[in-house]
């Protein structure tokens, strides 16, 4: 039985540890999450990017509050705002700080596939999508209207459906970027635009559709970087450029410090091992425990009950000098071993030596040696001449010990 209890652990150890293996040597999965945060490395971050800008730009900030914080604080904040997220929505009070921004001069750069209502209100646009449903995977191929960009045409998989504008007042806006695809059934191209600038006050605002375009897996596709720059050709080089990190789908910070084991493989399967090791310690140390132990009583000290019944055999037959002269000799022995001073030589130094050691004085001492010279030349030690001795010594090791 106990053979086979230990094949099952080995076989159970070792599976344990070609699961371990398995799983460690396992390719990490790619993460699609649309976080567009400045610092994630995942295709749908933006770290890329926010890495390229400072060359590109003379001044860049990050900016991790609401518009509305940012921009309320100070009337000296000059330049462009780029939001870049899947989808965007201000609410009243941040859009409403944003557009008066906007029309003291300033350029509003907004990247996502959606905006909310009020804003698409406001500059007169409507939102439509370009679809392929003939198509397994479509393709997508986005271009730059404006020939000076010489940018050429770049095609995105990764999308079932393209995010256009309809409805658009060509006269009072002007169209950066366009979408189409080719329906493989009638062979017929849906397209529409999905970048357009349009003036706001004394500022202009620029809408663009398709926000993966600022993305780490595109930007480091092949050909994909030249439609990214003409996008951001648009913002004056001159000026700062006010990034977003608060709209952002992705967290910008983690609260919990398990990320750092988590998101590190070595650290994560060391965690893991820690917690497997705690629970088979806490099955089988547990298991062992949990068997019945008998209780064995303690043997008794004896020691004193002998003690006594010896005392008593002396003491009935009339042995008291006997048992006087046990008490001396194990007083002697208590000095001996407490204080440490020798007691074959009984002289004036030692009376000054054990009373210095033992809280007494010299006279004391000398009267309680002087009580055992007179019982030790006693031929025969009375009853009340042994209670004293008794006394007096126990009275000596309660004053020794400052009970007294």
């Amino acid at each position: 039985m106990l053979k086979t209890g230990k094949s099952y652990l080995i076989i159970g150890g070792l599976a344990l540890v070609l699961l371990l293996i398995y799983e460690y040597n396992k390719p990490k999965q790619i993460n699609w999450f649309p976080s567009y945060v400045a610092t994630h490395k995942i295709p749908y971050g933006t770290k890329v990017l926010n890495d390229l800008l400072p060359a590109l730009f003379t001044k860049t900030q990050q900016i991790y509050r609401t518009p509305y914080e940012f921009l309320s604080r100070s009337d000296t904040i000059k330049g462009s705002y780029v939001f870049i997220n899947n989808a965007i929505s201000f609410g009243k009070t941040d859009l409403d700080e944003l557009l008066a921004w906007v029309a003291e001069g300033n350029h509003l750069f907004l990247a996502a596939e959606s905006f909310e209502s009020q804003l698409l209100d406001t500059l007169h646009l409507g939102l439509t999508s370009v679809y392929d449903n003939n198509t397994v995977n479509p393709v997508f191929r986005h271009r730059l209207t404006n020939p000076m960009l010489k940018s050429k045409n770049v095609s995105f998989e990764k999308d079932y459906y393209a995010a256009v504008f309809r409805e658009i007042d060509t006269v009072n806006t002007l169209i950066l970027g366009q979408v189409a695809t080719k329906n493989d059934s009638t062979n017929i191209e849906a397209k529409g635009s999905n970048a357009v600038q349009l003036p706001f006050g004394n500022g202009k605002i620029t809408c663009v559709l398709f926000p993966e375009a600022f993305t780490n897996y595109f930007i480091l596709k092949e050909d994909s970087y030249g439609y990214t720059s003409g996008l951001l050709s648009y913002l004056d080089s001159t000026e700062t450029v006010y990034l977003d990190n608060h709209h952002k789908s992705g967290k910008t910070f983690y609260t919990s410090p398990m990320y750092l084991f988590l998101n590190t493989r070595e650290f994560k399967w060391a965690y893991y091992l820690v917690l497997i090791g705690a629970l088979l310690y806490i099955i089988f140390e547990g298991k062992r425990k949990q068997r019945a132990i008998k209780v064995i009583a303690p043997l008794k000290n004896q020691t004193l009950a002998f003690t006594r019944t010896i005392a008593d055999m002396y003491f009935e037959n009339n042995k008291q000098r006997e048992i006087a002269e046990h008490k001396i000799h194990y007083f002697l022995d208590y000095v001996r071993t407490t204080f440490y001073l020798s007691t074959e030589k009984i002289s004036e130094q030692f009376y000054h030596s054990l009373g210095l050691r033992s809280n007494h004085s010299k006279e004391e001492i000398a009267k309680l040696f002087a009580i055992f010279e007179n019982i030790q030349k006693t031929s025969h030690v009375t009853n009340n001449q042994l209670e004293q001795l008794e006394r007096v010594i126990q009275d000596f090791k309660a004053k020794a010990d400052g009970k007294q």
